[in-house]
């Protein structure tokens, strides 16, 4: 398991995280996780609000990947890791109904834990794609 480093921290608290799964297709599915935040040094959390394709594809077995990137400075990071799901009772669910209070948001259905695999830099140049 790889672990965040203070730059990556430092962006995912910074930039809207963008985040992917697929569907027993393969078909991808993408988009903005607003919720997307750090859980532990090797974790990362977010709350699952629609309980649509994102959580369906987790269901179904799919790993998840988040890309988190710094535009004005031609720098990034892509985040592959192992989901998992908690609901309510639970200490995960728990940080997310918490995070969803303190911001505005509506009770989550579930939340999901990003056991990170492997980070990727995103920067821009000759390393760009390369394993941390």
């Amino acid at each position: 398991m790889k672990t965040l480093n203070e730059p990556i921290k430092t962006m995912l608290a910074k930039e809207l995280p963008i985040q992917s799964t697929v569907n027993k297709d393969g078909l991808p599915n993408i988009g903005p996780k607003r919720s997307l935040r750090i859980y532990d040094d090797q974790t990362l959390i977010f709350n699952e609000n629609t309980g649509g394709q994102t959580l369906q594809n987790i269901r179904d077995g799919s790993k998840i990947a988040v890309a988190v990137i710094d535009r004005a400075a031609l720098d990034g990071y892509r985040i592959v890791g192992t989901p998992e799901i908690f609901s309510e009772g639970t200490p995960p669910y728990e940080n997310a109904l918490a995070f969803a209070e303190k911001n505005g948001m509506k009770t989550p259905k579930c939340a999901v834990l990003v056991h990170i695999d492997d980070i990727f830099t995103l920067k821009s140049g000759p390393d760009a794609g390369k394993k941390l």
